[in-house]
């Protein structure tokens, strides 16, 4: 219980870390309402509800698509996606084949993609 909440921690950390380094973005609860872009919006709530569908798989493939290019406002959308499965209890990722480990290879991942793994060894070691 007590490794969970501090790996759930290490995570939203990071997210916020990013969001404020990158982005200028000084949150609490990192959620969609933060991307002022239209697209982004429609990109997100699409992973979104992918995701509560039980298609976690298939939404982080599309984010690892997205994030292709490496365009910053695409980052910005995946951080809020992981930021939203953290927040998903162990159990409806265990029920939909995914897992807390997943979310912080992803997000090492992105950081890797974007050059600020640094950032993320911080947070998820």
């Amino acid at each position: 219980m007590y490794e969970r909440d501090y790996i759930m921690r290490l995570i939203k950390e990071m997210v916020r870390a990013v969001l404020k380094l990158i982005f200028h973005i000084d949150t609490e609860s990192p959620a969609e309402e933060q991307l002022e872009d239209s697209e982004e919006k429609a990109v997100l709530k699409t992973l979104l509800d992918l995701a509560d569908e039980g298609k976690i798989n298939e939404a982080e493939n599309a984010v690892f698509e997205i994030t292709e290019n490496r365009d910053y406002k695409d980052l910005e959308a995946a951080l809020l996606f992981y930021s939203y499965l953290n927040d998903k209890s162990d159990e409806f990722l265990e029920t939909n084949d995914f897992s807390r480990d997943e979310i912080k290879d992803g997000l090492r991942e992105l950081a890797s993609r974007y050059g600020i793994s640094s950032i993320a060894d911080i947070f998820l070691k």
